[in-house]
């Protein structure tokens, strides 16, 4: 059921009782569907809305995500007038024989003509890839990373695709023609794309769904701590190529990310033991997210 616009106001003072809330970390978000595809006079109700809030200074703009297929110059003008501030495209894969056998509606055109337009009326431009879709590939996944990479967005999203009820890819895993990821490979493969887009300074904003109705669920590679998983695997793979000759060693880390160099249930450090690796972790205030510092037998 669609939220009124009165749910605006409703999330603001939500917000507003937090205790880190800040008004310029704020934003209002439009998520969870293509905001520039619904019907058009709902749309501005919600925009005015949301509007009032970044007027009066509560928030600092509107963030929304919508499909690459559903932006054009007339929409931008109009988002601009109402304050929005950052868009989202739903690239989800930059193959077209992928986009077109989920029955996406948009081709990777679309989305570099829709970046290319969103920068063009100075909005921040995020990009949402999935991993995992129907007849795609780590390869293909790993194409997609470096084909946004070189649109440059100022934000990647990377969601693992979940079989639900009532869906295609439900119809098409119950005709066992569709085989989602595991855990394990989503993880892997989301932690590469994650170093993929760290090194091309790109933010990357989210790492898996926020939730999902477990009623819901069907199949696929759903864990409420995926996020920690991939950062948590990145860690390794960083520590790991660091570390040369077997012996004791302790690993320097910011203070924030203890817990993803250990690894849930310590499993960073229970691997790299079974690899002749004893690490003990300690913290370094100097130290940024995924720096690592060594000290022991390492070259």
């Amino acid at each position: 059921m669609a939220p009124p616009p009165i749910a605006v106001a409703d999330a603001v003072i939500a917000a507003r009782s937090a205790k880190n809330y800040s008004p310029e970390n704020t934003e209002i978000a439009f998520f969870g569907g293509s905001f520039t595809a619904i019907n058009r006079n709902y749309m501005l109700e919600l925009l005015k809305a949301a509007a009032w809030f970044v007027e009066n200074g509560i928030v600092s703009g509107i963030r929304i995500s919508t499909r690459p297929d559903a932006i054009n110059e007339e929409i931008l003008k109009l988002l601009k007038q109402y304050h929005v501030t950052a868009i989202e495209l739903g690239a989800q894969s930059m193959r077209d024989r992928v986009l077109k056998m989920n029955n996406r509606g948009h081709t990777s055109d679309d989305v570099v003509n829709a970046s290319a337009l969103i920068r063009k009326y100075g909005f921040s431009l995020g990009l949402q890839m999935m991993t995992g879709l129907y007849k795609d590939s780590d390869t293909a996944a790993i194409s997609t990373a470096k084909q946004i990479i070189k649109i440059k967005p100022d934000t990647v999203r990377i969601y693992p695709t979940i079989v639900l009820k009532d869906t295609y890819l439900a119809a098409l895993y119950s005709d066992n023609k569709y085989q989602p990821q595991t855990l394990d490979e989503a993880v892997s493969l989301a932690s590469e794309l994650l170093e993929m887009f760290l090194k091309a300074d790109i933010k990357v904003i989210r790492l898996g769904l926020h939730s999902i109705e477990e009623d819901s669920y069907v199949a696929g590679p759903w864990h409420p701590a995926f996020s920690e998983l991939c950062k948590s695997a990145l860690y390794y793979k960083r520590l790991r190529e660091m570390l040369k000759v077997k012996g004791k060693y302790t690993v320097f880390v910011a203070p924030k990310f203890v817990s993803q160099m250990v690894g849930q249930k310590r499993t960073n450090i229970e691997k790299l033991k079974s690899e002749g690796f004893n690490c003990k972790v300690k913290t370094d205030d100097t130290l940024k997210e995924y720096e690592i510092r060594v000290e022991g037998k390492v070259e």
